[in-house]
């Protein structure tokens, strides 16, 4: 399983790890940016969390010479409270977020999660999850595909597909990644298809982010994983697409400067308090190097905020 962790060095510059400190991956993958952490503690201790068995596996085979330092739970970040309060952890001295799909979940062909190759519609991150895309694709109706196609693809023919995939499941289910891709091909118009971009790049998008209800574990994380820093201590998410990139800015600006009071005001009366400050004003992007070596990384956008 070959995966290069995206931003990696930025990652660990940015959260200024503590020897001794506690630190949470909540998106462990195939554990690069977790053993980078690790690497960096002497008496501290990292937790890493996933939904993906298969990920988990090869962590913790990658981690074990790391011994108890290392601690690798089966979950989801949106349950980040109950998780850390089963493993007895108050405050940590940082967390890291990568949203993205790795490059392993892609390139099995069998995960559904590629429009390069045709495979049986899955897309799921934990393989014992009830639903599937194709269970999206073939049962929700044209309103709700519209719905995600739009909101979580932002796909200006969400309409159009949307109309097509109903229309075509009526025929036969709709089994396959390349069928899929087809119906959306035959939809857009020539002009959308000569497009640098993929043509279905945003329906896959948005049907793995409707099945891994990805946006509603992402709000639920960002709600909590700031009360459980320490002061000082830092939340990293790296985003891929503008909708999670806008969630994780509004949740920290929320918590940076969500004061209500009119601007007239001479002191603040809403009760807001800050708990959040923003590190970078821009954020952190790959540079030529890291894009050179994996391309994938080119839309990632790494986003820091420091409890105060």
């Amino acid at each position: 399983m070959r995966h290069q962790s995206v931003l990696l060095r930025e990652c660990v510059r940015y959260l200024e790890i503590d020897p001794a400190g506690v630190y949470v991956d909540g998106t462990l993958g195939m554990g690069g940016h977790a053993e980078a952490v690790l690497e960096q503690l002497t008496t501290g201790r990292l937790i890493g969390i996933d939904r993906d068995e298969r990920a988990l596996a090869f962590a913790g085979e990658r981690l074990a010479r790391f011994g108890a330092r290392a601690t690798l739970v089966k979950g989801n970040f949106g349950d980040l409270d109950s998780i850390l309060d089963g493993l007895g952890v108050g405050k940590v001295n940082g967390m890291l977020f990568d949203l993205g799909v790795s490059s392993p979940q892609l390139d099995d062909k069998d995960r559904g999660f590629s429009y390069m190759q045709d495979a049986p519609l899955d897309m799921r991150m934990d393989e014992r999850a009830p639903l599937t895309a194709r269970q999206v694709l073939n049962t929700w109706s044209e309103a709700e595909l519209r719905s995600i196609f739009w909101r979580y693809g932002e796909e200006r023919y969400a309409g159009r597909i949307a109309e097509a995939v109903t229309a075509a499941r009526e025929q036969a289910p709709i089994e396959t990644t390349g069928q899929f891709v087809d119906i959306i091909r035959r939809t857009m118009p020539a002009a959308a298809l000569r497009e640098k971009q993929h043509p279905a790049k945003r329906c896959f998008q948005a049907v793995r982010i409707a099945v891994n209800d990805e946006l509603g574990e992402l709000e639920r994380m960002l709600a909590s994983a700031p009360d459980r820093l320490l002061t000082g201590g830092r939340m990293l998410v790296i985003s891929f697409h503008s909708l999670e990139d806008r969630l994780v800015k509004e949740a920290i600006r929320k918590r940076e400067n969500g004061c209500t009071c009119p601007p007239e005001f001479p002191v603040c009366t809403c009760g807001f308090v800050k708990t959040l400050r923003s590190v970078t004003r821009k954020p952190v992007t790959p540079g030529a190097e890291e894009l050179q070596d994996n391309p994938r990384a080119r839309s990632a956008r790494l986003r820091i905020a420091e409890r105060v």
